[in-house]
């Protein structure tokens, strides 16, 4: 319906708009909804991951304004690759598709990775000196 097309385009409705002062309006269009999401899925999907660990030992053994600006580019263009490849399947396959290859996926990677935790094969041999 209205309200689901809403969210996710990240407009509003104008019965919702019209009650909102000038100021919250402004807010309104800054921080859209879709803005919102997309801003607190990549952060919590990145917090702690390895990429951020290597950052920051990298930011404490080198020029931390480099690692920041070096880090910001590399996803951003990261993150806009996913967006426009994400962008250009939607058009061509539908979301109950994309929604069950993306959990069968999930489910592939759970399966090798307790198979490499019960196996121990996740650890790197060192060689002899």
């Amino acid at each position: 319906g209205k309200k689901e097309d809403d969210l996710e385009t990240g407009s509003n409705s104008s019965t919702s708009s019209e009650r909102l002062s000038a100021g919250a309006r402004r807010w309104n269009r800054l921080l859209s909804p879709i803005l919102v999401q997309a801003f607190t899925l990549t952060f919590v999907a990145e917090w702690g991951d390895r990429s951020q660990l290597a950052t920051i030992a990298l930011a404490a053994a080198k020029n931390p304004y480099g690692v920041t600006v070096g880090g910001i580019l590399g996803h951003a263009i990261c993150t806009g690759g996913a967006v426009l490849s994400g962008n250009m399947i939607a058009q061509r396959v539908s979301h109950k598709t994309v929604n069950i290859v993306g959990g069968v996926l999930f489910i592939l990677f759970a399966i090798g990775t307790l198979y490499e935790l019960v196996t121990h094969s996740h650890h790197i041999e060192t060689a002899a000196a």
